[in-house]
């Protein structure tokens, strides 16, 4: 194991975008998770990266392509709430079918689809890094004002119907920003590791936190600390990021003992 690429300045702006993200995700993983719609995280991931291999082969930046595959499939969902998880698992297989045929296609779609699932993190550079500061800087601040009405909205479902008000519009813009978020992630981090940061953190802070407000730390905190020790370990081993992130965080999940039926 050689760490002498982390100090290779060649790999601070991969860092920093992905850090960011690191610190986004959970949070929206907090509230998919509350709602019982983490799986909605993995739909939107396979759609960014079918969007963004779409958008490769059509001449258009991937990062354009896998937002609005991720923005469109965020607002099928609203839409389709009633549908649950049936939506999700559509979504995944017409997202991973279609991913595989564009891969068997077209030439170079082969290379970019590996670099989707692998995770292309060590490549990103500013406009990545840019993006991910933008949807923080948007999609933090917005989450804080919707926090109380996701909150309602799942432990006091009559709220809104006994004062005559529409919680859709709510979910719906939740949804959209669920989606904005993973599609970034997946064009940077890849599908697994971005699925990983969303699902992870958040079933640590459910397990081991004291309160709504104490979870989102804890779990915001867990998705950063990961991170940090996931690229020195992928780096210092000069291996892909995606998959070690992914092992790193089942392996944190069992040796902290966390099972389902604690979720």
């Amino acid at each position: 194991m050689s760490f002498d690429l982390l100090f290779d300045p060649l790999f601070r702006v991969p860092f920093a975008t992905g850090l960011l993200l690191a610190g986004l995700l959970p949070s929206i993983g907090m509230y998919l998770r509350l709602r019982n719609e983490w799986l909605a995280a993995l739909a939107f991931a396979q759609m960014a990266s079918a969007g963004a291999l779409l958008a490769m082969v059509s001449g258009w930046p991937m990062v354009a392509g896998g937002v609005l595959a991720a923005l469109l499939a965020a607002l099928v969902k609203g839409l389709t709430a009633r549908a649950g998880a049936s939506a999700y698992a559509l979504m995944m297989l017409l997202a991973w079918g279609g991913g595989v045929l564009l891969v068997a296609n077209h030439p170079l779609a082969e290379q970019a689809g590996h670099a989707l699932f692998d995770g292309q993190l060590y490549f990103t550079g500013e406009g990545h890094l840019l993006a991910a500061a933008a949807a923080c800087a948007v999609i933090l601040p917005l989450l804080a004002r919707l926090s109380r009405a996701l909150l309602l909205g799942r432990f006091f479902p009559e709220f809104y119907r006994a004062r005559g008000r529409d919680e859709r519009p709510r979910l719906m813009l939740f949804d959209l920003l669920a989606g904005l978020a993973v599609a970034l992630a997946t064009v940077s981090l890849g599908v697994m590791a971005a699925f990983a940061l969303v699902f992870v953190p958040p079933l640590l802070a459910f397990r081991f936190g004291r309160g709504w407000r104490a979870g989102v730390v804890l779990a915001t905190l867990a998705g950063m600390a990961g991170y940090c020790l996931a690229f020195v370990v992928a780096l210092g081993l000069d291996q892909p990021f995606g998959p070690v992130c992914a092992i790193f965080f089942v392996a944190l999940v069992v040796v902290l003992g966390v099972t389902y039926d604690r979720m």
